[in-house]
């Protein structure tokens, strides 16, 4: 997975943190959690706020 997988992304960390409530998350946080995901490879000079509200957004609606 890249960055730019955000639906993909927002899925499987939808699956690994169900308690969270994703509208409270820190972005440090996220950045941190989506690096630590299985499948997930690629450089984080590549990650930037546009695209951690893009994750965050997804994983809103499937949090919803």
């Amino acid at each position: 997975m890249k960055w730019t997988d955000s639906q993909r992304i927002a899925e499987e960390l939808f699956d690994k943190y169900p308690e969270i409530d994703p509208k409270t998350i820190r972005f440090i946080d996220l950045m941190e959690w989506v690096m630590a995901l299985e499948d997930f490879d690629d450089d984080p000079r590549h990650c930037g706020e546009k695209i951690l509200e893009a994750i965050q957004l997804v994983w809103i609606e499937e949090a919803n």
